[in-house]
């Protein structure tokens, strides 16, 4: 009320002072209501005893007191402790109630951590949340937070994709999908040395910075535009994603194709740039499915082999590059190799160059039959996953002067990942049943 009185005696009107000021009276008056909905919570007599894990039932100790920080603000919580006269383990059934156990923080209040940590800096989130929020909460805390529901969610996702390999699954979907897209690609993350010690990489002493996250998406294909061009359907692509071996995530992709209804498929296709460990999962968990190597990489391929062949010739490398392309947009990958191989060079390290660029489009020539997919109304690009990469693990994990823990990394990138394919929903759903 005081504040309303000097509100309206002032000579001037000044909004954001009064939204302001107001705010922090709102939160504190719901942090007081949410005070008085919490005090029965966890105390009084209970009907059924309170057993600890030993098997042995627990004693009453009283009432214990909680400083919990929540949306609206800190909050005092009194609940009953219990403890094994046995093993002197404690429990707090109220706080398992509230699902608060080992924690300060409310669950709202964690959610919220999580996300903001996830988006960007944890020194950038705490102060996001100090402004959009008024939520006062250090970036050590937010890593805490975030990387910790991080750890949760992979946890649950896991238990889901065992789930989806054992075929314990829910309800088959009845609709069917003209053509499933399962797409995957890897891109470095900087690593803490910790990380990467002792593993060969890119550096000119053979170690390595950077551990490769693999990510893998898919979506649906329903129509076409007027033109005959494939089109995405809205809202219909998922990302999973992690810093491991390529076995690991190949059970991954397969596990969210599954849960996305790779049987209820009339077509399934897999875009990548042609790597042996992308060919690999695709053949041992989606051999029936149509293998496209996307045209960019190839194209890239091609101009490499043009420059080896042709260079320093620039005339003569962008005449064959052109002519080139043409002929891998129809799918005539063997006509290219016929023709590179009357131009090999003398020079011994271009040579074996060159030869690695021919075995790879012979390799992949099946996979580069462009003509064919275009006409079958295919995306002959892997331009959904590679967006990914840039957009959920560029973006957040490989910010300048960053460098990730494994588990830090892992955890991020499963939040990250559960955000964009409208997930988290149903983790903090099912976490709450």
């Amino acid at each position: 009320m005081r504040f309303l009185e000097r509100a309206r005696e002032a000579r001037k009107v000044d909004l954001e002072a009064w939204e302001s000021g107001l705010r922090p009276l709102a939160l504190a008056a719901g942090a007081k209501a949410l005070s008085t909905l919490l005090e029965p919570v966890g105390q009084g007599r209970r009907e059924e005893p309170v057993v600890c894990k030993c098997g042995a039932s627990m004693e009453s100790q009283g009432l214990r007191p909680k400083e919990l920080l929540t949306i609206l603000g800190p909050v005092t919580y009194t609940r009953s402790m219990f403890q094994c006269p046995s093993c002197g383990a404690t429990r707090f059934p109220g706080d398992e109630e509230l699902d608060i156990v080992g924690t300060s923080r409310s669950p709202g209040l964690r959610r919220m951590m999580a996300r903001a940590g996830s988006q960007t800096t944890f020194k950038e989130a705490s102060q996001d949340l100090a402004v959009y929020a008024e939520l006062r909460v250090s970036p050590k805390d937010v890593e805490r937070v975030a990387e910790g529901i991080g750890e949760e969610l992979e946890a649950w996702s896991a238990r889901e994709r065992e789930a989806w390999i054992r075929d314990d699954r829910p309800v088959p979907l009845k609709k069917t999908i003209p053509v499933l897209y399962i797409g995957y690609d890897g891109t470095g993350v900087p690593m803490m040395p910790q990380a990467v010690a002792g593993r060969k990489g890119k550096q000119a002493d053979g170690s390595a910075k950077t551990r490769e996250a693999k990510l893998g998406c898919v979506f649906t294909q329903t129509t076409a535009s007027p033109e005959g061009f494939p089109v995405r359907d809205p809202d219909s692509t998922s990302f999973v994603g992690q810093i491991e071996s390529a076995e690991e995530f190949g059970w991954r992709i397969y596990a969210e194709a599954v849960r996305r209804g790779l049987e209820a498929a009339q077509q399934v296709v897999i875009l990548g740039d042609g790597a042996e460990w992308i060919r690999g999962i695709a053949e041992m968990h989606f051999p029936r499915a149509t293998h496209i190597v996307d045209l960019y990489h190839a194209r890239e391929h091609v101009s490499h082999l043009c420059k080896l062949l042709f260079g320093p010739n620039e005339k003569q490398v962008e005449q064959y590059r052109l002519r080139w392309w043409d002929t891998l947009d129809a799918g005539a990958v063997e006509k290219i190799l016929h023709a590179a191989c009357r131009h090999l060079p003398a020079d011994a390290s271009q040579l074996k160059t060159a030869r690695r660029e021919l075995a790879y489009l012979d390799k992949n020539k099946d996979r580069m039959r462009y003509a064919q997919f275009r006409a079958r109304g295919f995306f002959v690009g892997s331009g959904v996953v590679e967006a990914g990469c840039k957009t959920i693990v560029g973006l957040r994990l490989k910010r300048s002067g960053m460098e990730w823990s494994l588990r830090g990394a892992n955890a991020i990138l499963s939040l990250r990942c559960a955000s964009l394919s409208g997930r988290i929903v149903d983790y903090w759903e099912d976490r709450a049943a």
